[in-house]
């Protein structure tokens, strides 16, 4: 019984070892798919909580915006490890103090153009900039504390500080992450604006007139007939998302003034995707 409760528990600590770091990851690819989701709507006028996506839609949005963090950080990483190479061959105290002077500096500037955001925060990328130069600070400012103390044992260790720095580093790998997240999600839609041609065409019939202003829109009356409930017939128009129970249209002739169109997925209206395709 031992022996079977001895291995039942091993099992269950190795399966506890996979769940975790994979729930990490869906929670971290839901939170930056949503970030981009977010970005990219809002430049429509639409909170994208009332798109109602589910929690597949935004981790399958992650990789795209994910992509440029994971490269940058992979390249970092690279990078470390061949400066790490050259300095462990040439490892000496003075160039250390030095270095660790620079890196102290760069991080009180990152501190102070964190403290200063509300003078500077209008400032273009302020909330990339920022946290990338404070997260490289502290990296560099750890990794030296480090190699300081294996120069100099005297000086015992500082798991302390390398723990704080770790936290901070890792907070503003986040920050930077979610940053591009969001600028990635607002290109996506400047992308999608200028090619609303990518969008499927609808034709959109109601029973009440919608009084739809914006150009490119095109209203025309039904003729009454026997069995017919629409009165009104909308060309011109694009299919941006489909949402829970609704529709979330734009004029194929957008601008950034024109508006988005919700439209109930009920009775109310009728809806005819106009075919795209290249003839056969």
């Amino acid at each position: 019984m031992a022996g079977e409760r001895s291995q039942a528990e091993r099992w269950v600590s190795f399966a506890a070892g996979i769940v975790a770091p994979v729930t990490l990851i869906s929670g971290l690819l839901f939170y930056f798919g949503y970030v981009s989701a977010r970005a990219q709507y809002e430049y429509f006028g639409i909170d994208v909580d009332t798109v109602g996506l589910s929690t597949q839609d935004y981790v399958m949005r992650s990789p795209q915006p994910l992509l440029v963090p994971l490269l940058a950080f992979a390249l970092l990483a690279v990078a470390a490890l061949l400066l790490h190479n050259v300095i462990r061959a040439h490892l000496a105290v003075g160039p250390l103090r030095h270095a660790r002077i620079v890196a102290t500096a760069v991080l009180v500037v990152g501190i102070a153009g964190l403290l200063a955001h509300p003078l500077i925060g209008d400032i273009a990328y302020y909330a990339l900039v920022v946290p990338v130069v404070i997260g490289l600070a502290a990296a560099a400012l750890g990794y030296v504390s480090f190699l300081t103390t294996k120069a100099r044992p005297e000086l015992g260790n500082q798991h302390v500080l390398l723990g704080l720095l770790a936290v901070v580093t890792i907070t503003c790998a986040f920050w930077a992450t979610a940053t591009t997240a969001q600028y990635s999600g607002r290109a996506l839609a400047k992308s999608d604006a200028e090619h609303l041609g990518q969008f499927p065409v609808v034709i959109l019939d109601t029973k009440e007139r919608l009084q739809l202003r914006s150009p490119g829109i095109e209203e025309t009356v039904l003729r009454p007939g026997a069995g017919q409930t629409f009165n009104f017939r909308y060309r011109g128009l694009r299919l941006l998302v489909v949402g829970e129970n609704r529709l979330f249209l734009v004029p194929q002739k957008w601008s950034a003034s024109d508006t988005t169109f919700v439209v109930p997925l009920d009775g109310s209206i009728r809806v005819q995707f106009q075919f795209q395709n290249d003839p056969p």
